[in-house]
């Protein structure tokens, strides 16, 4: 639903001087409109002040709160939600989560925009933003709406470059952006982040940052670690990833032999080369690419380059080795899906429709809003 949408949910009205909500003793401004949140059985013409319920005022402000963020009385909504309401941010901030965990994803949004509406100096409200945009964009990237995953990321990018901005610093800011930058491939500002994190939070107690502010500077320490291990903070690494991630392959293919100069014994360089010859069709040159990934210290642990060698097999009709790669895939990362709906495409390919109706099964169970297992599904009932 659009900005516009919501606040049409929406209508103002004058209130009477003696007009208590929810039996405080705030004193209302009878020159100041109130938003009142319409019933759904409610209508222009039909509106009865006499009907009208202290609840469907307080949603009103919140509505507006989080979408009129030029509203010149936010001030004065601010402070009548904060007097009859006092535990609010509290309230809202369980509530948000709540339904984020539960994929609620739109109320989430709103409710976290009301956060922010209530209280827009909380940058700790603004981080909370970011994390759950972070995540329902990889919901949605799970479910194979790219479209949609890129748009909730680029949306969290703002709320984190907010919160990282945040005076004094939030250690916890720099944390999650460093994951958010890892799933990017952007190395460089990763480690940036991860490197802050320590730095902030070095001097501090556990019960200044938290209880698990320990595993935190292990596992920040860990990542810079294999970043620097595998030079992945690299120039060219990094324009190899965003050239062959934008489909330009051919120049990221360049750029990741550069980087292969002098980084040959670091398996995430030939997965590059890899994907990129895989993707221009050049299935032999890249078999060999990513076997060489494989023979690198901690190569063979990672799931992704069985199942792009798996690809290649397919694409060669030689379904007994993409088998053997996708099985191995699998055993590195039993939940991905990916591999699980690679499996099931395989099966296909082998005439084997009622495994394939198992696979991408399988993949509902763990994603039910999964669009290309659900596709897959509705051929094979169709076929039948």
């Amino acid at each position: 639903m659009s900005m516009s949408n919501h606040l049409e949910s929406i209508y103002y009205i004058n209130l009477p001087e003696n007009f208590n909500i929810e039996n405080s003793d705030f004193k209302i401004d009878p020159t100041i409109q109130l938003p009142v949140q319409k019933k759904d059985s409610d209508s222009s013409d039909d509106f009865n002040p006499s009907e009208m319920t202290s609840e469907q005022i307080l949603a009103g402000i919140l509505t507006v709160l989080a979408y009129d963020k030029k509203n010149p009385n936010l001030g004065y909504y601010r402070s009548i939600i904060n007097k009859v309401k006092p535990n609010i941010k509290k309230e809202l901030c369980e509530a948000a989560i709540l339904k984020a965990k539960n994929e609620d994803f739109d109320i989430a949004e709103e409710i976290f925009l009301s956060l922010i509406g209530l209280d827009p100096e909380d940058k700790y409200i603004v981080l909370n933003m970011a994390i759950f945009l972070d995540q329902r964009a990889d919901s949605y990237r799970k479910s194979s709406l790219t479209e949609d995953a890129d748009a909730y990321d680029n949306d969290a990018f703002q709320y984190y470059s907010v919160a990282m901005d945040a005076e004094p610093a939030i250690p916890d800011a720099f944390f999650n952006a460093g994951f958010y930058y890892m799933k990017k491939n952007q190395y460089s500002e990763a480690r940036d982040c991860f490197d802050t994190y320590i730095a902030l939070t070095c001097d501090l107690t556990n019960d200044e940052i938290g209880s698990d502010a320990d595993y935190k500077k292990e596992r920040a320490q860990e990542i810079i670690n294999n970043i620097v291990k595998q030079n992945m903070d690299d120039i060219h690494y990094k324009n190899a990833y965003k050239l062959i991630k934008s489909n330009e392959d051919e120049k990221g293919i360049d750029e990741v032999r550069i980087f292969l100069q002098n980084n040959s014994k670091i398996w995430s360089g030939w997965f590059l080369l890899g994907w990129g010859l895989r993707k221009l069709e050049r299935f032999e040159d890249a078999k060999t690419a990513f076997n060489e990934s494989l023979k690198c210290v901690d190569g063979d642990e990672n799931a992704d380059t069985y199942n792009e060698l798996a690809l290649c097999y397919m694409n060669e009709k030689d379904l007994k080795n993409a088998e053997k790669c996708l099985l191995k895939a699998l055993s590195i990362n039993y939940e991905d899906t990916k591999i699980i709906s690679n499996l099931g495409y395989l099966a296909l390919a082998k005439g084997e429709r009622e495994n394939a109706r198992k696979y991408f099964s399988a993949v509902l169970e763990y994603n039910p809003k999964d669009v290309i297992a659900l596709n897959e599904l509705t051929k094979l009932e169709k076929d039948n």
